[in-house]
């Protein structure tokens, strides 16, 4: 189900690899703990593993928790009648727990980070706070081998429309939470849902309270409806951390110029994906296409990556290959400077001042 279109080894020029060998890349959304891999092996199939993220580059990913997927999935309209995430995890062997509960299957997927940190002998960390990413980023700055990974929740679903939850998922790590994913919640209308509306009242006070708990409102998925309510009452920056413009490819599930410009107004973040309903195509350069577009409407510094690896996508490489969208980005006249800024260096920037810190606490 995640599909690559051309498969490693991954080739790019002398001064693209120097280029990218200065880098420290982050991606703000991969879905790799829901299938079960062990991501301390380098792996012959899916998208993200441990070994390929430091073979990339990569100095932070951020791995989704995907709470509940409904079945046969489309861009259009989705009812919340079925839960494919449940099948997989009855085949898994999942406990009960998270069988039955949407907050304990949340909390397994960042159990499973843990114990991924835990294992690798430094070479993965889990960064919570800003002190967290700091101390990551000197300790890579001399030993280049390691990574790092955010933890990310896909759906206010995982609530269980409550909002008092959310203090379980602030406890377990996670600092960033998308307000809906394929389906219409308690909290938010999702692009793909039955209604498609806006925030409801609950989900405007889950809105205040991630904003007072310092986790980053994601606005990835929400109905369009959505995506302009939070706007209107954001504080602080909002994301979307995978998605496309509807500049290069026109749909639902993509940013309008107004709601891009409005993401950069809060000093927030837009993670262009990579695959073709995000970017418009099927390699690197259609990536690259979105990237350029976002950067000319929202400004270099307010965009960042967003690839949906292991989201039951095909993309054009695995992450070990990110070098080739550093190759497709100078070939559409970005500085290097700018290359640097949306590989890696806004989001870097945006999470060292929104992340917990000492004055943070609650």
């Amino acid at each position: 189900m995640n599909r690559v279109r051309s498969a490693p080894p991954y080739v790019v020029s002398d001064r693209v690899a120097e280029l990218h060998g200065s880098l420290d890349v982050v991606d703000l959304h991969a879905d790799s703990l829901l299938w079960g891999r062990d991501l301390l092996i380098r792996g012959d199939r899916g998208h993200v593993d441990v070994p390929r993220l430091i073979e990339g580059r990569v100095a932070l990913q951020a791995f989704a928790a995907c709470p509940k997927v409904p079945r046969h999935i489309n861009l259009d309209r989705n009812e919340d009648r079925s839960d494919e995430v449940l099948l997989l995890g009855l085949a898994s062997g999942w406990p009960v727990s998270a069988l039955t509960s949407l907050v304990a299957r949340t909390l397994l997927f960042a159990s499973r980070l843990e114990r991924f940190a835990a294992r690798s002998a430094g070479r993965l960390t889990i960064v919570r706070t800003a002190a967290d990413l700091g101390a990551h980023l000197e300790r890579r700055s001399a030993d280049p081998t390691r990574t790092a990974g955010l933890l990310t929740i896909e759906g206010a679903t995982a609530l269980e429309g409550d909002v008092a939850n959310l203090e379980r998922f602030d406890d377990a790590g996670f600092r960033m939470l998308g307000l809906a994913h394929f389906t219409d919640n308690a909290f938010a209308g999702s692009a793909h849902g039955i209604t498609k509306g806006g925030l409801t009242g609950r989900g405007r006070e889950l809105v205040v309270e991630m904003e007072r708990r310092s986790i980053l409102v994601d606005v990835a998925h929400a109905s369009p409806t959505s995506v302009d309510d939070v706007l209107s009452i954001a504080r602080r920056p909002v994301v979307a951390s995978h998605t496309g413009v509807r500049g290069i490819a026109d749909n639902i599930r993509n940013l309008t110029d107004e709601q891009l410009r409005g993401i950069a107004a809060t000093g927030g973040l837009v993670g262009i994906g990579f695959w073709p309903t995000a970017c418009g195509g099927e390699d690197a350069g259609s990536i690259a296409r979105s990237i350029a577009y976002a950067v000319d409407v929202a400004g270099v510094q307010h965009v960042a990556l967003g690839s949906d690896f292991d989201g039951a996508v095909p993309v054009p490489f695995d992450v070990s290959g990110i070098a080739l969208l550093t190759e497709a980005l100078l070939d559409a006249r970005l500085t290097a400077e700018a290359v640097r800024m949306v590989m890696g260096g806004n989001a870097l920037r945006l999470l060292a001042r929104t992340l917990p810190g000492p004055d943070s606490a609650i």
